[in-house]
């Protein structure tokens, strides 16, 4: 008998031994390989990563929802961890009425980014609305879409930029500093991502890190360079970059990829303006945001902007860096050469002649000029950067001119180093005001305003002990007044993020910049040498 059953048991484990488990199968295939490899096709096979930890129990696979409301529309993305090919890809969005949750839209989610968007009109913004985005049984996120501030005599925006990936810590002193002040509005202006070619890891990074800031109030984020994989951008209507260092113009890495990062970090803004597609049918994103009773110009800086390989007379030892401080800045001043391109000049006529009654500002990546004189190390000095907005100078005066006759103020990021400008166009001081706020993480890449004669320029600002303030020609010749800036000898290494305080009634905007180790729940907390500073938005 003994035997029997043990026959009987080894046949029985032989069968169990020889049948193999159910293989999981990716149910899309990602059209590119060696971009975000820890998140694409049979990701589960991935070992662990120093970004972020992808395998999440499944009730936490939501990572978080980013929003905008403008003209009664709510657009919402949901943000998921990488699904399982048996998990369902549809995700529900629900509000809070009357103490019981109600569901509103379904969305997919796109397995390519595992972002998922919600677009719901008529939406109601005369009240706080809670929120709540599930997935599967178990598995929510929820937060506040808050009211209309339309009836606060002051309108706040906190701004920031430059996440970098030398840092890969919880963003808590911001988090705290943030939500103290509690803006009505975060921008977040570029380089969410440095992680190059693992986009979708180090965007879920990001949301983790800040995601606190903007469960409970709208947030605009916008992609630069190190985002869709470059270190520089000049995006050139979307064409393909054939070049090391992409300056011959366009886009290095598949335009699906780019199609991704874009989706992720924009799908939640306001329709665009004209959504037709540039080359390789990569999507555009300008827009504008109406938030109590300010209008936000939403630019994209770099995505028609002319590349300057093969276009003009080289400077240096490469083609965007100018080295030579005895060119003749109208050589590269060329005709033909665009910066923000012939539709996004459209678009800012347009913005800029209705609803006059509004406060305007214009959001973008960077500044319209030459605002930093060293590069990543105190003997790197360059003369000019065609990266920056002040190349090609036609270009920059003619989106100058549109800003300042909209009678907006301008806010940008990308620099490394945050300043005040006054930006002159045919004299100093015509143009509008450009506030470049810090980078989040400055400790990689940093930047010096060093003027080489070490000279403050005329009309310094009497209100500082910065002594290189004034005004200034930069590397491209354009004309501006530097009213601050902050060096890398500066607290928090020159870290840290703007404010910015719109009020109404006074037709003002206060610029404010904090460093990154204040504490701004203590009475004590300073900010950078020379700010405050409010300007006249006429």
């Amino acid at each position: 008998m003994k035997t029997r059953f043990l026959v009987l048991f080894l046949g029985l484990s032989i069968l169990s031994c020889s049948e193999k488990p159910e293989e999981r199968i990716p149910p899309v295939k990602a059209p590119f390989s060696h971009v975000d490899t820890l998140c694409i096709n049979d990701w589960w096979n991935r070992a662990d990563n120093p970004i972020v930890d992808l395998k999440v129990d499944r009730d936490s696979v939501i990572a978080f929802g980013i929003y905008t409301v403008s003209d009664r529309t709510l657009k919402m993305s949901a943000q998921l961890y990488p699904l399982y090919p048996e998990e369902t890809r549809e995700v529900r969005l629900e509000i809070e009425e009357n103490g019981a949750w109600r569901e509103i839209q379904k969305a997919t989610v796109n397995d390519l980014g595992w972002s998922a968007l919600f677009r719901v009109e008529n939406w109601d913004d005369s009240q706080d609305t809670h929120y709540r985005i599930r997935h599967g049984k178990n598995a929510y996120y929820e937060g506040l879409v808050r009211k209309n501030p339309i009836d606060k005599k002051e309108i706040s925006m906190a701004a920031l930029s430059c996440n970098s990936n030398q840092d890969r810590g919880m963003r808590e002193n911001y988090v705290r500093n943030i939500n103290h002040q509690d803006p009505d509005l975060v921008f977040f202006a570029g380089d969410q991502s440095y992680d190059h070619t693992e986009h979708t890891a180090a965007w879920l990074k990001f949301g983790l890190q800040f995601r606190e800031t903007f469960r409970n109030r709208p947030a605009v984020a916008i992609p630069d360079d190190h985002d869709i994989g470059q270190g520089n951008l000049w995006g050139e209507n979307g064409k393909k970059s054939v070049v090391k260092g992409s300056n011959d113009g366009g886009y290095t890495y598949h335009p699906e990829y780019v199609k991704m990062v874009e989706r992720c970090q924009t799908a939640h803004l306001p329709d665009p303006y004209d959504p037709t597609p540039v080359e390789q049918g990569i999507g555009v994103y300008y827009t504008n945001l109406k938030l109590g009773g300010v209008d936000f110009a939403i630019l994209e800086d770099r995505k028609f902007k002319s590349g300057p390989n093969g276009k003009i007379p080289q400077q240096g030892p490469r083609p965007d860096h100018i080295r030579n401080p005895d060119y003749d800045p109208a050589s590269i001043d060329l005709p033909g050469l665009k910066l923000l391109g012939d539709r996004q000049l459209q678009f800012l006529e347009d913005w800029g002649s209705r609803d006059t009654t509004y406060l305007k500002a214009v959001l973008s990546q960077t500044g319209f000029c030459g605002g930093a004189h060293i590069h990543g190390t105190p003997d790197n000095r360059l003369h000019a950067d065609l990266d920056s907005n002040g190349w090609p100078q036609t270009g920059r005066n003619k989106a100058l001119r549109l800003i300042k006759r909209a009678k907006a103020v301008h806010i940008a990021g990308d620099q490394h180093l945050a300043t005040v400008i006054h930006q002159g166009i045919d004299t100093f001081g015509d143009g509008p005001w450009s506030f470049v706020v810090p980078a989040i993480v400055n400790d990689y890449y940093s930047r010096w305003w060093w003027p080489e004669d070490e000279k403050a320029g005329e009309d310094p600002n009497p209100d500082t002990d910065l002594p290189w303030t004034g005004n200034y020609l930069d590397g491209f010749g354009n004309k501006i007044r530097m009213m601050a800036y902050v060096n890398p000898e500066s607290p928090s290494k020159g870290g840290g993020y703007g404010l910015v305080r719109f009020n109404k009634s006074e037709r003002t905007a206060t610029f404010e910049c904090w460093p990154r180790n204040a504490d701004l729940t203590q009475g004590d907390a300073q900010q950078f040498e020379g700010w405050p500073i409010t300007v006249k938005m006429e």
